[in-house]
């Protein structure tokens, strides 16, 4: 017996857990979102079976019972947020649509009252979705993290989940794989899709020493990181949280809007009571009349379509920007970008890429006559040879290579910009040995080339000790590069106690290729002035200043000193103006902090951007700059748009109620199909683009 009983035991037992997984993946399904929505389309049927059945010869419990049904599903979530709005003494839109209903129940119009419910609850699903969209954007980025990394520990390597990994862990991310975590690259060379992060669309290199953040793309060779922060503190996990804080902080007509709907909801309930009671008692009119028209007014007058109109349109900005890699760290932000009158800049950094690089490698020949002619520019000496160009440019590497062999022995950044130019060539970097350096001077070294040659390269001051041949020349090249706000060294052969020069190579932090048309772009914005802000010599700045195309420069400046000048463009003369602030978030925090609007260069990986800024470029990308201003006017002409219509339908659907009959069914189309409208208006945010 036992043993015919137990199969059908095994089958029962086997039966309970598929039942409970089914029903656990049933209530994963139902999200809030699918849980209105499911009570959308309930409410609809449960409508159109009472409005079917209401006219036919059926008994009246039937259509009542559907437009109960219809009732329920319809208005349970706007009754949830009318209550507790009046646990905290306050009276909202979902209260004045439950109230709307049941009077249509009073009067006898069931199935517009259910109608009413129907495209309420629908246009605060359509409002839902669409806010789900700007944020779905964002929530993304974190599937872009992978959850596991191959770690190196003790010789071996381990695949292991990221949040067991801790700082200073070696990772090895292999061609096609994303960054699990933030590092640095300790080993090989590689370059990396950074379009999730930063909004950049061209490819990164990558070698040893650059920062790499997690959710990366590795395109190309193996790299091997360090990590430099925790999962929870990696770049794209903070992005994300700073993201959903901004949604959270309201834009200012926001909030306006918010305080307003406390004083009009309240407003509109006693218009209604005075149209149901001032009527029948002093004019005696019918009261049925009194009380449909009352139960009308207060429909179309509900300001549901005035109070998303702006969190829509400030919603789906964010998300624009976001996936371009600006983030707007809040509402009042947005709308402040839209009403700059001056934009001031960093230079190191922000308009120049922040790093120095050689820009000009002139040769000057040993026996070259002297002349008085002046050159235009350093780059075309009229005193130089005629050579022709391939010869030209031999000379140039050769001399490129002899300075690369000894600076490469030497970690000051001007020695590191030359090797890396060399590399950058192709270049044969020969071996140097006894290398000596003078401290604020120069550097030399013997090379092995041509059977040797001792070669020094420092500034004219560690020549004054040599006999030096070419100085004239070399001293005309170094005077006419400084008035191009480049930094120059002398390349010399030390030979018997004398220095032959050999050429110049100038450094200099260049300008961004993108500067001067982003300075263009912001003036045909309607942007009154560019200023440059630097703490470097004002030879330099000019030089920088003149090829931005800035309007005004002030060189020379202490961090405080920009704190001063924001100050005084912001207050000046007139009417106070409203100052962006553009820098690297490092030394300009102050300046960055004390502007109307402070734009942080570069904030993967920089902490005080992130943290004084109220907008971050995750990227290096000026063009970013005049994007995020034209976006945040289209957002303010949207709003302005929704929020002129929704008064708009108001103003005439209430005139229409009160002096032209207006049937209920017509006034609760009216007013949802409005509120339907200006959310799809928002909605247009999410595809701006920005039109030159």
């Amino acid at each position: 017996m036992a043993a015919s009983t137990q199969p059908k035991l095994t089958t029962a037992g086997a039966r309970l857990p598929v039942a409970l997984s089914l029903w656990a993946r049933v209530r994963a399904w139902f999200t809030p979102l699918r849980l209105e929505a499911t009570c959308v389309a309930i409410t609809f049927v449960a409508m159109m079976a009472g409005l079917l059945t209401s006219n036919m010869d059926v008994n009246p419990t039937v259509p009542a019972i559907f437009y109960l049904v219809a009732y329920v599903s319809g208005g349970i979530f706007g009754a949830q947020a009318g209550i507790e709005s009046l646990r905290h003494f306050q009276i909202d839109v979902d209260l004045l649509m439950v109230l709307a209903a049941l009077g249509a129940v009073v009067i006898g119009s069931p199935f517009e009252g259910a109608m009413l419910l129907f495209l309420f609850s629908l246009s605060n699903v359509l409002q839902a979705y669409a806010l789900g969209r700007t944020r779905s954007a964002i929530q993304a980025l974190m599937k872009l993290r992978p959850e596991q990394a191959l770690v190196k520990r003790d010789g071996e390597t381990m695949l292991m989940p990221i949040e067991q990994l801790a700082i200073g862990d070696r990772i090895l991310v292999r061609p096609g794989e994303r960054v699990p975590l933030d590092g640095i690259v300790v080993e090989g060379e590689s370059t990396l899709d950074q379009s999730s992060l930063t909004g950049e669309s061209m490819p990164v290199g990558k070698r040893v020493g650059d920062m790499v953040f997690a959710g990366t793309v590795n395109q190309s060779g193996s790299l091997e990181v360090q990590v430099t922060k925790l999962a929870r503190d990696s770049t794209i996990a903070r992005l994300i949280q700073m993201v959903e804080e901004a949604q959270s902080q309201k834009a200012p007509t926001e909030r306006f809007l918010d305080k307003f709907e406390q004083v009009y909801a309240v407003g509109v309930i006693l218009f209604t009571l005075l149209l149901m009671i001032v009527p029948p008692a002093f004019f005696n009119a019918p009261f049925e009349a009194s009380l449909y028209r009352a139960i009308t007014v207060m429909v179309v007058a509900s300001p549901c379509a005035l109070i998303i109109s702006t969190p829509a349109a400030i919603l789906s900005a964010i998300a624009n920007g976001a996936r371009r890699g600006i983030l707007f760290k809040g509402g009042a932000h947005l709308e402040r970008a839209g009403q700059l009158d001056i934009v001031a800049f960093d230079k190191t950094g922000t308009l120049t890429v922040g790093k120095p690089t050689v820009t000009d490698v002139m040769i000057i020949p040993l026996n070259a006559p002297d002349c008085d002619e002046q050159a235009d520019s350093a780059a075309d000496d009229p005193c130089l040879p005629d050579v022709p160009e391939h010869i030209r440019r031999e000379q140039e590497n050769i001399l490129l290579a002899l300075a690369a062999a000894v600076e490469s022995k030497s970690e000051h950044p001007l020695a590191l910009a030359i090797v890396q130019t060399a590399k950058h060539r192709g270049l044969n970097i020969p071996e140097a040995t006894d290398f000596v350096n003078t401290t604020g001077k120069g550097v030399q070294a013997r090379v092995a080339f041509m059977g040797g040659l001792t070669i020094a390269i420092g500034n004219p001051r560690y020549f004054a000790d040599y006999p030096v041949a070419g100085m004239t020349r070399a001293m005309r090249q170094v005077v006419q590069l400084q008035d191009e706000g480049k930094t120059s060294v002398l390349v010399a052969k030390i030979n018997e106690g004398r220095a032959n020069i050999l050429g110049v190579i100038a450094i200099a932090d260049v300008v961004r290729p993108s500067a001067l048309s982003v300075i263009q772009r912001l003036r045909e914005l309607g942007i009154k002035r560019t200023v440059m802000l630097t703490g470097d010599n004002e030879r330099v700045a000019r030089a920088v200043a003149q090829q931005t195309g800035v309007d005004e420069f002030y060189a020379d400046l202490l961090p405080a000193d920009k704190v001063a000048q924001i100050k005084r463009l912001r207050d000046g003369s007139g009417k106070p103006s409203t100052v962006a602030m553009v820098g690297d978030g490092v030394n300009d925090a102050p300046a960055l902090a004390s502007a109307s609007l402070g734009i942080a260069m570069g904030a993967a990986g920089t902490d005080v951007a992130l943290e004084t800024a109220d907008v971050v470029l995750m990227s290096d990308d000026l063009r970013n700059i005049p994007y995020a201003i034209a976006l945040s006017r289209q957002a303010r002409r949207i709003i302005i748009q929704n929020l002129a219509f929704a008064i708009a339908v108001i103003i005439l659907l209430v005139i229409a109620a009160l002096g032209f009959d207006l049937p209920l069914p017509t006034g609760v189309v009216g007013h949802e199909g409005s509120t339907v409208i200006v959310v799809l208006n928002g909605l247009r945010l999410l595809r701006f683009r920005e039109q030159s």
